[in-house]
């Protein structure tokens, strides 16, 4: 190379918001992804709650971080050596192994639940990913919810694919709760000056409010961690009722002093509100976690801060059936 070339060269410099990879970008303690305090939804009083805005991620959600931390765990234990990757996802986990799948030369089959928007099945094939659909009542391996799942794991469990997959299984590896004790529970904890008193998140893989609890907890078991559950039939992608589905493996209980039901006309309500009120363009998903957060505020007081996993950008045709007639002009 010559010098010339070289001469003129950018080296990465963070604090330039210059980077040499797009990994560098997923949220850490010295590089967070923003939180905004919620003024117009929340009820006047001493209640302060904080939206964390994970779609602030490169690839659009709290999943960057997930997935990031189990193909770097596969990746050290030797699990991909040779393989693909298959994993069940309902689009957000899937759109980032996707991305990293792509950025490694590996090649990723995703099985998603044929409820997922559209768009989030566009954009898993954008990146290259094989995407196959199974219906809700798909007779799986471990629950008659969990189709996506058990699909996935027949393709690490048969015997003529077994040798060629690896799965990263969000919802039974360790690396998942991992992802955000390192990461997002201390940034919570750094963002807040050590005053977070609340913490929200829905249930999903559970890997967020797994980790992200016992962090807290560790810095003050005082500080409280409520889920956020929808009901049985939801339509909100990404979250989990836990009696239709079968718990990750990977949650810890233990961690969490309460779970706040909400239900789908309530969260869509709510996330119609940010949009409107607060200006933040979200998913169905931080609609039901902010809500949960707002009804917790009209009893008390101090700061909390709630997971905003991902942005609306995804889910316009799910807007489109809830607007309905709404904003079309009058004849």
């Amino acid at each position: 190379m010559s010098v010339e070339t070289t001469k003129h060269r950018l080296t990465a410099k963070p604090e330039l918001r210059r980077y040499d990879d797009v990994r560098q970008l997923i949220g850490t303690p010295e590089n967070p992804t923003p939180m905004v305090r919620l003024k117009r939804v929340v009820p006047a009083g001493g209640f302060e709650l904080y939206l964390k805005l994970e779609w602030f991620n490169p690839f659009g959600s709290v999943k960057d971080r997930t997935a990031f931390s189990l193909l770097k765990g596969m990746e050290e234990r030797g699990e991909l050596d040779g393989k693909q990757l298959v994993e069940p996802s309902s689009g957000n986990t899937g759109i980032a192994l996707a991305a990293l799948a792509a950025l490694m030369g590996k090649k990723l089959t995703v099985t998603v639940p044929d409820g997922v928007p559209e768009e989030k099945k566009v954009m898993l094939r954008m990146l290259g990913a094989e995407v196959w659909e199974t219906p809700d009542d798909l007779c799986p391996i471990d629950h008659p919810k969990d189709g996506a799942i058990a699909l996935a794991h027949s393709f690490v469990r048969g015997e003529a694919t077994k040798d060629k997959f690896a799965m990263p299984n969000q919802y039974e590896n360790m690396d998942n709760v991992q992802a955000h004790y390192r990461t997002t529970g201390p940034e919570i904890w750094k963002q807040t000056e050590g005053k977070v008193r609340y913490f929200f998140a829905g249930f999903g893989t559970c890997g967020t409010i797994s980790g992200v609890g016992r962090y807290l907890k560790e810095q003050d078991p005082t500080v409280q961690i409520i889920a956020v559950e929808p009901q049985k039939g939801h339509r909100l992608p990404g979250m989990k009722n836990l009696e239709e589905s079968k718990p990750p493996g990977i949650l810890d209980r233990s961690v969490i002093d309460q779970v706040i039901r909400v239900n789908d006309e309530p969260a869509y309500e709510m996330t119609k509100r940010l949009f409107r009120e607060e200006g933040l363009i979200v998913g169905p998903t931080s609609g039901a976690i902010a809500w949960a957060a707002v009804e917790y505020a009209k009893d008390h007081e101090g700061l909390a801060v709630a997971i905003s996993p991902d942005s609306g950008f995804k889910y316009s045709s799910y807007f489109a059936d809830i607007l309905g007639e709404e904003g079309l002009p009058s004849v």
